[in-house]
């Protein structure tokens, strides 16, 4: 076992080697060499500062006390890469299209570059992530106490450790992350350092995992034995702590704000999440794979009472493996200084942009920005604040005591940074969410959050116990320990479910019940609709004069050499030979858009409205307003479109009741008609069959005559029988045709004679062109007759004119032949045409001739079983019905 201060000097020489490595990636980038730190795997591995010490250590203690459960932490972040990958896509070009720069400035910018959103979500963020850097410094200082013997230095204080670990983490994290102002600019040598220790603490899990299980135990069987005799065996699983845990983390991976810093901020490609939607779940199944052998020999092996959140170490160290156990060691520091060196950049960077910049700019009131030097202020102001996140978690490890269960603390932390999630995700997809909801959901969910677990965590023995115990005033509905009057089982879940359900709904209904700004409608069209808008909208007035007072406070922030090239830069591409450009729209939004990357969106807004005399909230009214407008008249458009739509559905029923209408009085004229048609041949044939029965003296004329007309009559109810059994037995397709040749002119000399033995004669006049009909057919003949008699005998009833003329003509087309039967009436009426076909129709000229209106319908059926058609053509003078011969018909002929 190394003495303490051996343990010391080896972690020197490891943090040196992370500097060197830093300083060489940097180095090279500078030069353009360094082409793989902007590789998918590079930033795959800087995303495992996800899996910190209390992963490295923690887990195997969660899984010794509670099984399997510690599978959430790693399940969480898994569903969300791989599940919600759209998501993690949509952040990371919000991000890049607004130059965000942390999770704070990206909820500011949503709601309208809020200043005082900024600031809450700042401050709630560095108290949630206060408990998980105590939580690193936690385990740094046991591993230290659990390694290492008394040396030179002395026996290991856990005291004295932590504040110069705390120490020595605060200047490393200073010279690699505030070397640049713009943040929004990647850090190749911090993350190049962070790769490096990713792959430390990975290789070191895996190589005490092997040891554990092929160098204590004997191979994975044993290690399968002896699992089901451990006490995890016996472990039953919470189903609502389960869902929850998963949830928390899956949260975490959202809201952390160091989990945002490279996830968001570091992106150099948004083409790297694609490998990282599968690389990070891989990693988190190798951190973890040992985890659950490592616990149980652990268990085993180790005395009762022993603390298995060192495990890792103990096992080694029992084992004479002082070698395995200091790597083990390195790879517990490396997951505990990653971690806390990006959250100590990414609060500072919030601290920094978001409370000491705004603060300094109202102390300085009055006063140009461009006096003074902006820039050393904001650097100083990064600077003391990462030295300022580091004494709070200090603060806090010394305030906890240093308690046993490192899960406890994450979990602690995890809830407090997921009070932005409904902020975040609502201002993501719902352009209906307003700062106010944000400020209501957030403030009342961390105050759930820090009065239900951070306060009771963190107080000492003594300290409020009183309060904690009774609540304040005695109001014991206000204890932590049963909020609202819920004694549950799990305070985690208790707290957890209250905070994030009261947090969501103030967010929803605040957020319903207020109107967003200009800037809110803005801003929340360019968040939501990410994909189609490119560009920030152009919301700034230049004038005269204010040009070189622009350049001094960018020199002020972004430095004199790269503020002159950015002047120069727009100069020319306005055309312009000066060294100054017009400070046009265009120009002051790409200047905000670069004083952002330094200072964050809200405080940039503020400063270049406070040389050009404001934003032109007037031009972002007037955008906000065009926007709803455009909105509005898309929705206006569909709507009449919709209107129109509706206007001719309307119309085609109306027609179609108009129809309905007249075919309900055709049934009524039809069932009159056949009544009538019924009644009076009936009564005719029981009138003279009485006459013959009664009348004795009646003579052998007068016998013939009625009899003559009792026939006559029975034929014409036959008929009219016969047409409607035809017409239904065509409609059910049940209909035999009776193929064969025949010529077209003999079907029509049948129809003529036919008519004209059917009615006795007529004055009709038919006009034929007989060499036109000498067209070969193969069809029903006696079905075809039928058809040509119908019309014919049509125009014998309905011709009005005065000497009724009748034409028949034969027209022959490519592939079939036409024949029109055309008179020289008043023709049909135009509300009549499309009635003419149904049942029982009948024209209005038919007055007292014959019939039953089905003559029409059955011919229109038995063309349709021959294959052809009949239409009536209107608009021709006279009453023109086409019948179509089918080309078949032909062919077969």
């Amino acid at each position: 076992m190394l003495s303490f201060d051996g343990l010391v000097a080896v972690c020197v020489l490891y943090v040196a080697g992370l500097f060197w490595v830093a300083f060489l990636a940097e180095k090279r980038a500078a030069e353009g060499k360094a082409r793989w730190l902007s590789s998918p795997l590079v930033y795959t591995l800087s995303l495992s500062i996800y899996t910190t010490a209390w992963t490295f250590y923690g887990a195997v203690g969660s899984a010794a006390r509670s099984g399997l459960e510690f599978m959430t932490i790693y399940l969480g972040p898994t569903l969300v890469f791989i599940g919600w990958f759209w998501l993690l896509r949509k952040m990371v070009r919000i991000g890049r299209a607004q130059r965000i720069t942390s999770i704070a400035d990206m909820i500011s910018s949503r709601y309208g570059k809020s200043g005082g959103l900024a600031a809450m979500v700042t401050i709630l963020a560095v108290i949630g992530t206060t408990p998980y850097i105590a939580l690193q410094l936690q385990s740094v200082t046991l591993s230290f106490s659990v390694f290492a013997r008394p040396g030179a230095l002395g026996a290991p204080d856990t005291e004295s450790t932590a504040v110069w670990v705390a120490g020595g983490l605060a200047l490393f994290t200073i010279v690699f992350g505030t070397r640049s102002l713009d943040v929004n600019e990647r850090h190749p040598g911090l993350v190049s350092a962070i790769a490096l220790e990713s792959i430390v603490k990975l290789f070191a899990l895996l190589a005490v995992g092997g040891f554990v299980v092929w160098g204590l135990a004997d191979g994975p069987r044993d290690v399968l034995l002896r699992i089901e005799e451990s006490p995890i065996a016996t472990w039953t699983s919470n189903g609502a702590r389960w869902v929850g845990l998963t949830v928390l983390s899956g949260a975490a991976i959202l809201c952390l704000p160091r989990m945002f810093q490279v996830m968001v901020v570091e992106n150099a490609d948004e083409r790297h999440l694609a490998t990282a939607s599968w690389a990070f779940p891989l990693y988190l199944l190798l951190m973890s794979i040992f985890v659950i052998p490592i616990a149980v020999v652990g268990l085993q092996m180790m005395p009762e009472g022993a603390n298995p959140d060192l495990f890792m170490l103990t096992l080694p160290l029992a084992a004479g493996q002082d070698g395995l156990a200091l790597f083990a060691f390195l790879g517990g520091f490396s997951a505990a200084t990653s971690m806390v060196i990006i959250a100590a950049l990414a609060l500072s960077t919030m601290v920094s942009n978001h409370i000491i910049v705004p603060l300094w700019m109202r102390a300085t009131k009055g006063e140009n920005p461009m006096t003074g030097d902006m820039r050393r202020v904001a650097l100083m102001a990064r600077r003391l604040s990462i030295a300022g996140v580091l004494t709070l978690g200090l603060v806090y490890y010394r305030m906890s005591g240093g308690t046993e269960a490192l899960a406890s603390i994450g979990l602690i932390a995890f809830l407090g940074v997921a009070q932005v999630l409904p902020a975040l995700l609502g201002g993501i997809f719902w352009r209906g969410a307003t700062r106010a909801g944000a400020a209501a959901g957030i403030g009342l969910g961390f105050l759930i959050w820090g009065w239900v677990l951070l306060v009771p965590n963190a107080a000492t023995a003594g300290l409020m116990q009183g309060v904690l115990e009774n609540g304040p005033f005695g109001l014991t509905w206000l204890r932590p320990a049963t909020p609202l009057g819920l004694d549950g089982a799990d305070p985690l879940l208790t707290a957890m479910v209250l905070s994030l359900g009261v947090n969501s709904f103030a967010f929803v209904l605040v957020s319903l019940f207020t109107f967003p700004s200009p800037m809110e409608r803005l801003m929340g069209a360019q968040f939501v609709n990410v994909y189609e808008h490119s560009r920030t909208p152009l919301a700034w007035k230049g004038s005269a004069g204010t040009a070189d007072d622009l350049l001094i406070m960018a020199q002020r922030i972004l430095g004199a050499g790269r503020a002159a090239r950015l002047f120069r830069d727009a100069a020319a591409a306005q055309g312009r030979e000066a060294r100054l450009p017009e400070p046009t729209p265009d120009f002051l939004e790409r200047l905000e858009r670069e004083l952002a990357g330094s200072v964050g969106a809200a405080t940039a807004n503020a400063m270049v409205g406070q040389i050009t005399g404001g934003a032109s909230v007037s031009v972002r009214d007037l955008l906000a307003v065009a926007d709803e407008t455009a909105q509005m008249m898309e929705y206006s458009s569909q709507l009449e479109a919709k209107s129109a739509e509706l206007a001719q559905t309307a119309a085609r029923l109306r027609e179609a009741n108009q129809k309905l209408t007249e075919l309900s009085v055709q049934k009524d004229a039809f069932l009159s008609q056949i009544s009538h048609e019924l009644r009076t041949p009936m009564t005719s044939i029981r009138a003279f069959s009485e006459i013959l029965m009664k009348s004795e003296d009646l003579d052998a004329e007068g016998r013939t005559r009625f009899s003559r007309i009792i026939h006559d009559e029975s034929l014409r109810l036959t008929r009219l029988l016969d047409d409607l059994l035809d017409l239904a037995v065509l409609e059910d397709g049940r209909v035999t045709l009776n193929e064969g040749n025949t010529m077209l002119g003999d079907v029509l000399d049948r129809a003529v004679n036919a008519t004209s033995a059917l009615l006795g004669g007529t004055r009709l006049s038919i006009l034929r062109t007989r060499a036109d009909e000498e067209v070969p057919l193969w069809t029903d003949a006696d079905r075809l007759a039928q058809v040509f008699i119908n019309l014919i005998s049509n125009a014998q009833k309905y011709c009005d004119a005065a000497e009724p003329e009748l034409r028949i003509e034969v027209l022959r087309l490519p592939g079939r032949v036409e024949v029109e039967f055309a008179d020289n009436g008043a023709g049909v009426a135009p509300r009549q045409q499309s009635l003419i076909f149904e049942k029982f129709a009948r024209g209005d000229t038919a007055g007292e001739a014959p019939g039953a209106g089905l003559g029409l319908a059955i011919s229109r059926e038995i063309m349709g079983r021959l294959g052809g058609g009949l239409i009536y053509v209107p608009g021709q003078g006279g009453a023109r019905f086409r019948v179509r011969l089918p080309g078949r018909a032909l062919r077969a002929a």
